[in-house]
């Protein structure tokens, strides 16, 4: 079944998305719809050189999305903030070093998305002689504050997330 299907909720997502963009569902759209729903998986399973990411905390990620989506929101209201009341010589735009712990490829790829999404925020390198992740934040106040809030917030939920999972995997295969 893996073979035809690697991704079942993802084929189920694409099927319910055609429908819903179509707005119909015929029997037609049915079947244009299931065949992309196998079709698409299948095609893009070369393009994960990890392997599918195995989600075995999903509490765990709902609770993440939805701090993330909070800091999003604040975010915006913060650099909307800055940008329309203060001077630019006001405004400390700042590079600093986030030391991580973080190694799974998938968590990485996930921390890089919530960071980039974040206004105010921008994922630089991940340095690999220290593994430390270089970040530019636009007014920076505080280091130590941006420190233990991507340490705490972000990258302990993901660990918790994608590397408990492997941890588990790995331990099956020996």
């Amino acid at each position: 079944m893996k073979r035809w299907l690697p991704s079942p909720l993802l084929s189920a997502s694409l099927l319910l998305m055609w429908l819903l963009l179509n707005q119909s569902i015929a029997a037609g759209h049915w079947l244009l719809g299931g065949a992309l729903a196998i079709l698409a998986p299948l095609l893009a399973r070369p393009l994960q050189p990890h392997g599918h990411a195995r989600i075995r905390r999903p509490l765990a990620l709902c609770r993440l999305l939805w701090f993330s989506a909070i800091e999003i929101v604040r975010s915006c209201f913060n650099v909307s903030q800055i940008i329309l009341l203060r001077r630019s010589a006001e405004v400390n735009s700042q590079f600093i070093r986030v030391p991580l712990d973080l190694r799974s490829p998938h968590g990485l790829a996930l921390l890089s998305c919530l960071i980039n999404s974040t206004p105010g925020t921008v994922w630089v390198e991940i340095i690999p002689d220290s593994h430390e992740l270089l970040l530019h934040v636009f007014d920076l106040h505080d280091e130590a504050w941006w420190v233990e809030t991507i340490k705490t917030r972000y990258e302990q939920p993901i660990i918790e997330v994608f590397e408990s999972a492997e941890a588990e995997d790995q331990g099956e295969r020996k």
